[in-house]
């Protein structure tokens, strides 16, 4: 897929998404949770799998939006930034990425329970969604945001690998031409065979084993030492 392609593509799913979470705000901002359980349940597991998905696609849209086009090491350059953000996100709420991560539940009615009081920090890397007491929690976001940079670090990764991929494939289409003369090109294979550098492999496996043409050497016939290898 082009980038202008994946670039359209994210833009016109997190608009819809955004769509999709107006509606679900004016619903859960009524809605009466028959326990905290349900409350935490929908805060910390239904809401942040749907809104990771949106943070994604949004990520995804600005990164291609302000890809640099200056050549494969400013992109790997610009590309490897975008994970160390990721990593300095979790970094810095390092507490409860690891409350997250190991699968606790003790904090929950902290994190996961609306009108919680928390400070201010929480709003600060937010969308407006989470603006609205009655949508959101301390916790939501946060759980949103690591599971999209879950996404977006496998992103990322591809997308280098991709990078190396094409370089190694150009790099392998180039025609490697010898410079030196036929003599120290047939030293060469010879030495090479008499020394059992490949194995007890034949001249002529050699030869086509290091893409060698016989018209390149000679006219369809090498005799060099008292071989031949035709």
């Amino acid at each position: 897929m082009s980038e202008g392609l994946i670039q359209s593509s994210a833009l016109s799913i997190s608009l819809l998404l955004e769509k999709v979470f107006d509606k679900l705000k004016l619903f859960i901002s009524t809605y009466e949770f028959h326990s905290e359980a349900d409350e935490i349940e929908f805060f910390k597991e239904i809401k942040p799998q749907i809104f990771c998905k949106l943070i994604y696609y949004r990520k995804i849209y600005n990164i291609e939006m302000n890809r640099p086009v200056s050549g494969p090491d400013s992109i790997k350059a610009y590309l490897n930034r975008e994970l160390d953000h990721i990593q300095d996100y979790n970094y810095k709420r390092l507490d409860f990425y690891r409350y997250y991560r190991s699968g606790a539940s003790h904090l929950d009615r902290v994190y996961f329970l609306r009108n919680v009081s928390h400070d201010i920090g929480q709003y600060t890397d937010s969308f407006y969604f989470e603006r609205d007491p009655k949508f959101s929690t301390f916790g939501d976001f946060r759980v949103a945001k690591i599971l999209a940079g879950d996404m977006l670090s496998q992103y990322l990764l591809n997308e280098l690998l991709a990078i190396d991929s094409n370089f190694f494939v150009a790099q392998s289409d180039t025609r490697l031409i010898w410079m030196d003369s036929k003599t120290d090109l047939c030293e060469l294979i010879f030495a090479l065979h008499a020394k059992g550098s490949f194995g007890p492999i034949s001249l002529t496996r050699l030869a086509t084993f290091l893409q060698i043409r016989k018209s390149s050497i000679s006219n369809s016939i090498l005799i060099f030492h008292g071989h031949s290898m035709i």
